[in-house]
């Protein structure tokens, strides 16, 4: 499946545990008197102080852990968890990143 359908099906999970949970936030980038509003959008931002970035690919490289962990910095937020449900075994997909620990 895409991830999209992946991140609605746990949006909507998390929701029902009454944690406050956004999806697809949008951070922008401010460049001198330059203002990109829609730079990077985060996935799934839980409490504001978990990131979960959701990934459909055959492997986890340093570029998918570097996009989170620039969520992290730009948030302030500690933690991020990195989900690709396209592995066999959906605990192989799973990867902690955390800013500044």
């Amino acid at each position: 499946m895409f991830e999209n359908v992946y991140e609605e099906c746990l949006f909507y999970e998390l929701k029902k545990t009454g944690l406050k949970v956004e999806k697809q936030k949008i951070l922008p980038i401010i460049y001198e008197e330059l203002r990109i509003e829609n730079a990077y959008r985060i996935d799934l931002i839980i409490e504001d102080k978990l990131i979960i970035e959701i990934k459909t690919v055959d492997f986890i490289n340093d570029v998918h852990k570097a996009q989170l962990l620039t969520y992290l910095k730009m948030t302030n937020c500690k933690l991020g968890l990195l989900l690709n449900f396209r592995t066999d075994v959906f605990k192989d997909g799973v990867k902690r990143v955390v800013n500044g620990l």
